[in-house]
């Protein structure tokens, strides 16, 4: 299983939830067992994006710092 993410949903600039709205719709672009990012700003993201991985069973990878805000990667489980 690699870990660079197969898609990536930008939401630089949008407010939470957008960017988990955002996610939550394209997650299944990606295979199971594959990685998808979401780029994201908000500082509620660095709560928000894992603790919605936890309620919907998905696998939180990292989160990787950008120059404007971070890249959240997470890993389809199911």
């Amino acid at each position: 299983m690699g870990d660079q993410p197969l898609v990536t949903v930008e939401a630089i600039g949008r407010k939470c939830p957008i960017p988990i709205i955002m996610l939550a719709e394209r997650i299944r672009e990606v295979p199971i067992g594959s990685v998808i990012a979401v780029t994201a700003d908000d500082p509620a993201a660095s709560s928000d994006i894992p603790a919605w991985c936890r309620m919907k069973m998905q696998g939180f990878v990292a989160e990787v710092p950008l120059e404007r805000g971070s890249a959240f990667h997470i890993r389809r489980m199911y």
